[in-house]
């Protein structure tokens, strides 16, 4: 008989929180875990690769959906993998476009910083330039 993990061992074994294993099964990442006779969550080795694929696709910055289209090519061995090479562009491009808007961000927090002369808070030019239109909003 293979080994079988209670959630909290899962959990301490992948660095995941049992919250977090729970909500992941709650949302279809996770398949439903077998029970015990006493009706405990038990996972086997299956589990613990398919809760580190998805953790992996989370540190990476995939959504919900992503992770999810990603899992049903995993579960399919013979489709084509076209679909994932299409999800993983579409993932870096986003991120191209985030790194982007960050720099401009950064830039532009930057040059408001190094105006700062000290003083008053009240003439403060970083609290102007946070409260007004001078720093761009969008990540």
């Amino acid at each position: 008989m293979t080994k079988r993990l209670a959630i909290g061992d899962l959990a301490r074994q992948t660095g995941t929180k049992v919250n977090t294993i729970r909500f992941y099964e709650d949302i279809g990442l996770l398949p439903r875990a077998v029970r015990t006779a006493s009706g405990r969550r038990s996972y086997g080795i299956p589990d613990v690769r398919r809760l580190a694929f998805v953790r992996h696709s989370r540190a990476l910055g995939f959504s919900v959906e992503e992770i999810r289209s990603l899992l049903a090519l995993s579960d399919e061995p013979e489709r084509d993998c076209a679909e994932a090479a299409a999800i993983a562009r579409r993932h870096l491009q986003d991120i191209e476009t985030r790194i982007t808007r960050l720099e401009t961000l950064r830039d532009a927090l930057s040059e408001v910083a190094v105006s700062c002369e000290g003083g008053r808070a009240r003439d403060c030019r970083v609290i102007e330039a946070i409260a007004g239109t001078d720093l761009p909003v969008t990540v």
